[in-house]
């Protein structure tokens, strides 16, 4: 694996002076040689190359950088650093000649929404999921030569580990202390983004966050769950209702027994606790009858 140096480079606007005063030089040069009206021929070679350099090949090196952006310098196929630092820069032009977009690479956060999969959870159940990914490049040098397009790279790494993620967990209805993709979105989401680290390190990549951004049954079986959650609210419902009929039941009858309002023998008790219930656990408003007899007639 390749780790990222820096790389040097020239202030731009310094060069720029330098080249514009050898510029200068080569044309007084050739000024007094058109003066002279003879050269030697080696001198001619020299004022030939020095015009090639200083006009056709030193300006090629000049490249601009703006904030969050990097270059980075290949010379004949041998990584030679990144430059990180915003400005105006001059580098040896054999360091830039390739495709300037390709090594030009922004450091920038990016968003990278997923996707709706349709994956199986723990319990084998196929639901629909989705995450969104938050990531910027941290090694220019892996991102670009490790890894063959880091941008696609990070997209099915997503994908991968967002589907081994919803196989890891069920749904919902986890068992005791059971982590859920429903209930415990901050675990799993966490879950996420260390998995989602380890996978692309390697290119390069740092996951600033990671978090689900859809979760739900697939269709075929939506409709059977969305019954089995009301089923199981209305149970829920019906158990503590009737935890507090009971309270209120036994509350009564210790009330009554404490301030000798009357004394209740065990039929009587049961009679009364039946009726209390009735009225407390109905789903209707409850329409009492008065009894004119007695429990024993």
């Amino acid at each position: 694996m390749i780790s990222e140096t820096v790389g040097k480079s020239w202030n731009g606007w310094v060069m720029v002076t330098a080249h514009l005063i050898a510029a200068a030089m080569l044309i007084l040069g050739v000024i007094q040689w058109i003066d002279a009206r003879s050269i030697q021929a080696w001198l001619l070679l020299i004022l030939v190359f020095l015009f090639i350099l200083v006009i056709l090949f030193l300006p090629w090196g000049y490249f601009t950088l703006q904030p969050n952006a990097a270059k980075v310098l290949v010379l004949f196929g041998s990584y030679k650093g990144t430059v990180r630092k915003g400005g105006f820069h001059w580098v040896n032009p054999f360091k830039l000649a390739h495709p300037r977009s390709r090594y030009t690479v922004s450091l920038r956060m990016r968003n990278f929404e997923g996707d709706k999969l349709k994956v199986n959870d723990k319990r084998g159940n196929p639901i629909e999921i989705a995450s969104v990914v938050v990531w910027r490049v941290k090694d220019t040098a892996q991102a670009l030569f490790d890894v063959d397009q880091y941008t696609q790279y990070v997209k099915i790494q997503s994908d991968t580990a967002v589907r081994h993620l919803a196989n890891l967990y069920p749904y919902d209805h986890g068992e005791g202390e059971e982590i859920t993709l429903r209930s415990s979105l901050d675990e799993v989401s966490l879950e996420l983004q260390k998995e989602l680290q380890d996978r692309l390190k390697k290119a390069g990549v740092a996951i600033e966050e990671a978090r689900l951004t859809h979760l739900a049954y697939a269709p075929e079986i939506a409709g059977a769950m969305l019954r089995r959650q009301q089923a199981e609210a209305i149970i829920a419902a019906r158990k503590k209702i009737v935890d507090g009929a009971v309270s209120m039941v036994e509350m009564a009858l210790d009330n009554l027994e404490k301030r000798h309002v009357v004394e209740l023998d065990e039929e009587r008790k049961a009679a009364m606790v039946s009726n209390l219930l009735v009225v407390l656990c109905g789903e209707s408003e409850a329409k009492p009858i008065i009894n004119t007899g007695t429990l024993y007639k």
